[in-house]
């Protein structure tokens, strides 16, 4: 008796090990929405709401499997449970979010709009939107990429040479604490097109904060890395490429991220000011016919794109200083 007991205790303890639970409750949360989506009626006509139910079902299908399968999909697997939370949050936001606008009006339209609003709008204007981010990633990648090259040469130079930082330093602090939008003006009336001077702005955005911070981090490498160069024969170009830029890489980076948040800013302002697609003219364009639920989409797509591109020179820089694991 003891024995079984004892086997049927292990038994069901491996039977419950192998259940992942926050996939059950996240499953239940985002049928909720579903449930409160299709029975309840709305007080305002929106469309997609067949779509954003049928969505909803299907990711609470995909839960409730996960539920059963993610403890062994190993690495997978593991990514899933960390966002676990986040998956039974997004069901309970949704329901929430289909109370306050679609069904009781609390939030009203057209300020405010439900989930399945936005829905209709990706599905409704899709060309316009997908072109739209075309244009945006071709203006504000040129833009990044040449303020990013930019402000990384001009800071190892401000880092390195004292006369460069003597007279460089002062003009890069004075220009520094502007933000790159007031420069429109000049950018409009230098450059022949809104795109050129777009793509200046965001190189202004970007630039400056890796100059700054580049030049930090080349002149807060120790002066002994540079002593045991030289004693072994290393020229200034081995000095400058070999132990100043791959020493001040941590703060490189940390311009980086900085320059991408500040450049995507302005990439927006300056498209809703002068461009005729991006996502900012879209977002211009929107607000321009009241269409708040397209604004909330374009919304939501800059705050998507921007963290997937977070995410993106993360890695990047992860796979750069892969050396510093177990350093700092």
């Amino acid at each position: 008796m003891t024995s079984v007991a004892i086997g049927n205790i292990r038994l069901r303890q491996g039977i419950l090990g192998d259940v992942w639970y926050p996939g059950f409750i996240a499953a239940g949360t985002w049928l909720l929405a579903a449930i409160v989506t299709d029975t309840f009626p709305d007080v305002s006509r929106w469309g997609s709401r067949d779509r954003f139910v049928l969505l909803l079902e299907a990711g609470a299908a995909i839960l409730l499997a996960l539920g059963f399968i993610n403890n062994r999909l190993g690495k997978t697997g593991r990514v899933i449970d960390h966002y676990g939370h986040w998956l039974i949050a997004l069901g309970a936001i949704f329901t929430l979010w289909e109370v306050v606008t679609a069904k009781t009006g609390w939030l009203p339209k057209p300020f405010f709009a439900p989930p399945q609003a936005l829905l209709h709008a990706y599905v409704d204007d899709w060309q316009r939107i997908g072109y739209c981010i075309l244009a945006s990633l071709q203006l504000w990648t040129l833009g990044f990429v040449i303020g990013v090259a930019a402000g990384f040469v001009t800071g190892v130079a401000l880092g390195w040479s004292q006369l460069v930082n003597y007279w460089g330093m002062p003009v890069l602090k004075l220009i520094g604490p502007v933000p790159a939008t007031a420069w429109l003006p000049i950018a409009f009336y230098a450059f022949p097109t809104t795109f050129q001077g777009g793509v200046f702005l965001v190189a202004l955005a970007a630039g400056i904060p890796v100059a700054i911070l580049t030049a930090s981090g080349v002149s807060q490498v120790n002066r002994a890395y540079y002593d045991v160069a030289r004693t072994l024969g290393a020229g200034t170009s081995f000095q400058i490429l070999r132990v100043a830029v791959p020493a001040s890489l941590p703060h490189v980076f940390v311009g980086i991220f900085m320059g991408l948040y500040y450049s995507f800013a302005t990439l927006v302002v300056a498209e809703m000011l002068g461009s005729k697609y991006g996502l900012g003219w879209y977002l211009s364009w929107a607000s321009g016919y009241s269409a708040y639920a397209n604004v909330y989409a374009d919304l939501l797509l800059m705050a998507v794109l921007c963290a997937g591109i977070v995410k993106l020179v993360f890695t990047v820089r992860d796979r750069t200083l892969y050396w510093q694991k177990g350093i700092i």
